[in-house]
């Protein structure tokens, strides 16, 4: 919440001189007539009133959604403080009731898919030809619906044990410390996030790297954010478990096949009005249908929205006992960063653009990529703590997260500052470092590649 406005009595009178623009920039707030930092590189805003912590093309966005919008997501701020003061406390068992009533919603779930299959194969065994004809449309739509269980990623991103030894032995130093089972695979990708996901028929867990997240964070960081991820197998996240994910994911899939469908273009004649009401009556259905199973959704979003942010925690303060309470701290407070490795991508993008072309289509100077990630560094390194903190307060005030299964970063960073610093269990030696970064080199330069590319 912003603080009060009231100004400060030592602070001069605001006027046309106490406000005057240096360089276009105020060098006092206009509304409380504090001294403001001239650095023109970064958002000009005041601490102590917090006038512009949020700039206005920024603002902008948020007062473009609707009344119900701002309801529903207020409704779901309370839900959420409720929840983080329940964590603080140690209230652990306040989310038992919604998980059994989401592993009831399951039910009927995967019993639609069990009972179309079913019916399918009794009819095809059993029935006359027509019927049979039947029984293989119904088995054709339960293989349409069967729930998506994920595959384990290959090709391009993905580092096998072989090819990277050293990033595997320091998750396998991770897990052992956590009691959680060792990596099944490994990828990398473009995105300023990590993630760990458990995929297909022998539940084989996948970690994903976000390179420019990666290249980010310093030694300990990383160890965090790997003890995080790796966390998730050792939780509690049910969201993780095959019952309630894949009833989620089918539900989600569903949803995308009832979608209403574009109308045939209209025509003349009776066999054309015949199939434009044959095309308003079957999107009218799907309308239904889609909207149903989207409310079953969110109601087993909702249900499992308190467990899935508190295991959210438990992971936080998991990585904590890893990499130490300060890194994992660091590491949150690091996803504010996002727009600012945006920022860093496009100049360096803008700059290749604006050279005469070479004539050819592909030709990508090797150089190039290869500066992005130390110029990535030094722009985060140059950001001031007083841009930090309003990244902090700006995330108090939108409720920044990761995704909307996420707690607000802002309520994960407080959360380690109530709790008891630790220090870090597992340590990085800089020979382990350094092959590991010789491990990620060609992902970073095709990384590089693709974000420079657009």
């Amino acid at each position: 919440m912003p603080n009060s406005a009231a100004p400060n009595p030592a602070a001069p009178p605001t006027s046309a001189t106490a406000t005057a623009p240096v360089g276009g920039r105020p060098d006092r707030c206009p509304e409380c007539s504090a001294p403001l930092d001239p650095d023109p590189r970064f958002t000009a805003w005041c601490p102590a009133c917090e006038w512009n912590l949020v700039p206005a093309e920024e603002a902008a966005e948020d007062t473009a959604r609707s009344a119900k919008e701002l309801a529903r997501e207020h409704a779901a701020a309370e839900r959420t403080e409720r929840l983080f003061e329940d964590v603080v406390a140690g209230r652990v068992d306040t989310t038992r009731h919604d998980w059994l009533a989401a592993s009831a919603l399951a039910v009927p779930v995967h019993l639609v898919t069990v009972a179309v299959a079913g019916s399918g194969l009794w009819l095809l065994v059993t029935g006359n030809t027509p019927l049979r004809c039947l029984g293989a449309l119904l088995l054709a739509v339960a293989f349409l619906i069967r729930p998506r269980l994920g595959r384990v990623p290959s090709g391009q991103g993905v580092l096998t044990r072989a090819e990277a030894p050293a990033l595997y032995g320091l998750t396998d130093r991770i897990a052992a410390e956590l009691g959680a089972p060792p990596i099944g695979v490994i990828q990398v990708d473009e995105s300023f996030n990590a993630s760990m996901g458990v995929v297909g028929l022998r539940r084989t867990s996948v970690l994903t790297l976000g390179l420019p997240l990666w290249e980010a964070l310093d030694g300990p960081q990383r160890i965090a954010v790997l003890g995080h991820e790796l966390a998730h197998r050792v939780n509690g996240d049910h969201r993780q478990g095959l019952w309630l994910g894949s009833a989620m994911r089918s539900l989600a899939h569903w949803h995308d096949l009832s979608l209403p469908r574009e109308r045939t273009a209209p025509g003349y004649g009776v066999v054309a009005l015949l199939t434009m009401i044959g095309d308003y009556l079957g999107n009218a259905f799907l309308h239904l249908l889609s909207g149903l199973l989207f409310r079953a959704y969110l109601l087993l979003d909702r249900l499992t929205a308190r467990a899935g942010q508190q295991a959210e925690y438990h992971a936080d303060e998991l990585g904590a006992r890893v990499g130490s309470t300060g890194a994992m701290r660091e590491s949150l407070a690091a996803l504010l960063l996002g727009p600012a490795t945006g920022t860093v991508t496009m100049r360096l993008r803008a700059e290749i653009q604006s050279r005469p072309r070479s004539g050819r289509r592909d030709a990508a100077p090797g150089p190039d990529a290869d500066s992005l990630w130390p110029q990535l560094r030094a722009h985060l390194a140059a950001i001031p703590p007083l841009e930090h903190e309003r990244l902090l307060r700006r995330s108090r005030r939108s409720g920044h997260r990761v995704d909307a299964s996420h707690p607000p970063t802002h309520l994960r960073i407080a959360l380690l500052e109530r709790r008891t610093p630790v220090p870090a269990a597992v340590v990085c030696p800089p020979e382990e470092a350094a092959a590991v970064d010789a491990e990620l080199a060609p992902h970073r330069t095709r990384v590089a590649r693709t974000l420079l590319a657009g």
